[in-house]
Order: structure tokens, then C-alpha cells, then sequence
């Protein structure tokens, strides 16, 4: 129980927000405000001070937060240990994915070389899988934002340009290619904040001088592709991600486009474990095959 809180207590402290922490546990709000409030009155301590509708640490929530810091890194040592204690033969590896394109390649050849490793696989944008890395929520975790983090491990997995994503139907899907100054006759469909692919996207469209005549957030690749489909607007992809799909066509743009870089992460620090070492040996494999 006390650990429970102490996790309650130390995502709230990292956070800043009790809806933050709540996602990031999977609990619900009111039982990471009944586990925190429970720890304060188990000790007689208060440790946010609130009001305005903030939390803010107290003195005590200062001095307690390196303690918990340090007393759930040692946990998530111990469980790490744990699961990569088998040399291979057993163990579980979790990949955070951003580009199944390039993820699904990594776990086909892990999965080939080691059928007795459990691998779970979580989504997220790059900005998400990053964060899950270093909150020790996945062992390794894809991503198109370049990290200069020194905690971080990185080899690179490829690169794609950006391209159009539209109707089979659309009145530019027959031209060999498409100017981004057709976007500002367009309604632009693009990912959620924290994307790369919208950020990079965002970036040549802004240099260009152009803005787009709408634009709607869909928070999913599956579903930017679908609302393609039914007309809803046009959306910029990177190459790898368009998929097959009869009703759509993807075309280059005729300005050269940023490339949206896929890389692969871990913790330097755990580099070296058996599950994690074998992940990166299948990069390098496929690196070498290329």
C-alpha cells in the first residue's frame, strides 16, 4: 500500500497534475487523490500545498521527493533484473512504437531469433514514447525526434521524405508530383502535437509562406488515413506510413522536403542487458542486409 502511494505521490510531484498522473498510472483521479491524501494523514505531513486549483510541493514533498525517486528506480532495477534474468530463454521486452513500418521489422527478426521472449508492443507518438522511455514504462522505444538526452542509447533506423496523402478521386492525384502551394486550397489533416511528422510538416509550410485553408487534428495514423478516404481534407505523411490503400495516392511534393528520421532508443545505462543488447543486435543485422 505504502508503495502505491509513494507512486501516487511522486507522478503528482513529477507531473504537475493530478490528471496527468492518473493517465500515467492508469488509475482514475480520485484514487490518486485518496492514495496521496491517505499518505499524508498516515504521517501528519502535508506535502502539496494547494489552491487556485494547483498543486504545488510543500517543504516535506521537497525533501521526500529524491528519497521516492531513488526507492522506484531501485523497484524498476529489481523487476528489470528480473525479467532479463532468463539469457534469453524466457523474459519479457517492451518496444514503444511510433513508425510501425520500421517496428514490425524489428519485432519479426527478435521474435525469429528468440521465440521464447514474451515482446509487448505500446503506441504513441515520439514525443510520448520518449517520455514512456524514461519514465521506465518500455525497455526501448522508437522515435523521429532527435535526442541529445546523455541517458539515452540511439542508432539510427532510416529516413523517408514527406509526401501528399489524398483521394484517389482529388482533382492533384493524376500530376507526377504536388507544389505545397496547392496546400492553401486545402484542408490539411494532421497528426496530434507532439508528432514529428506534423511538426516537420508545420515547418516547410511556414518557410513556404503558405497556410492551408482548414485544418483538423486526428490523433491516429489509422484514422488520418480513413477520414483521407472519405474526403475530409488532405494529409502529409512520411513515405513509409501511406500504406496501401486503393482509394489513396501518395505523391512527392515538388519542393525537397524534410526527411522525417526514425531512430531507436534505450537507456544507456541498460544497454548492455541480455533482452535489450539482442533488440539492438537485430538493428544491426538489418542494418547490414540493406
Amino acid at each position: 500500500m505504502l508503495v502505491n502511494q509513494l507512486k501516487a505521490f511522486f507522478a503528482v510531484a513529477r507531473l504537475g497534475s493530478i490528471t496527468l498522473a492518473a493517465k500515467q498510472l492508469a488509475l482514475s483521479q480520485p484514487t490518486v487523490t485518496t492514495q496521496i491524501r491517505a499518505l499524508e494523514e498516515q504521517y501528519g505531513v502535508e506535502l502539496f500545498h494547494r489552491g487556485g486549483g494547483r498543486l504545488t510541493l510543500s517543504d516535506a514533498g521537497r525533501r521526500l521527493l529524491p528519497r521516492v525517486d531513488a526507492l522506484l528506480q531501485q523497484e524498476l532495477d529489481i523487476e528489470f533484473a528480473l525479467r532479463n534474468s532468463a539469457e534469453l530463454q524466457g523474459g519479457t521486452l517492451r518496444l514503444g512504437a511510433t513508425a510501425p513500418y520500421y517496428t514490425l521489422t524489428l519485432a519479426q527478426r527478435f521474435r525469429a531469433r528468440h521465440p521464447r521472449v514474451e515482446l509487448s508492443v505500446a503506441a504513441g507518438n515520439s514525443r510520448q514514447m520518449v517520455d514512456a522511455l524514461l519514465a521506465y514504462q518500455v525497455d526501448l522505444a522508437t522515435s523521429s525526434h532527435l535526442e541529445e538526452d546523455a541517458r539515452l542509447h540511439r542508432v539510427e533506423l532510416g529516413s523517408d521524405p514527406l509526401v501528399l496523402l489524398l483521394p484517389r478521386g482529388h482533382g492533384l492525384a493524376r500530376r507526377a508530383a504536388v507544389p505545397l502551394a496547392a496546400l492553401a486550397g486545402e484542408t490539411l489533416l494532421a497528426r496530434e502535437r507532439g508528432s514529428m511528422t506534423r511538426a516537420l510538416s508545420e515547418e516547410a509550410l511556414e518557410r513556404a509562406g503558405i497556410r492551408p485553408r482548414d485544418q483538423m487534428e486526428i490523433a491516429s495514423r489509422e484514422a488520418l488515413r480513413e477520414a483521407v478516404v472519405r474526403g475530409l481534407g488532405v494529409s502529409i505523411f512520411a513515405a513509409h506510413e501511406t500504406g496501401r490503400h486503393p482509394e489513396l495516392v501518395a505523391l512527392p511534393f515538388e519542393e525537397d522536403m524534410p526527411l522525417v528520421r526514425e531512430y531507436l532508443y534505450c537507456l544507456r545505462e541498460r544497454r548492455s542487458a541480455s533482452l535489450i543488447e539482442a533488440m539492438l543486435g537485430c538493428v544491426e543485422a538489418d542494418s547490414q542486409q540493406v
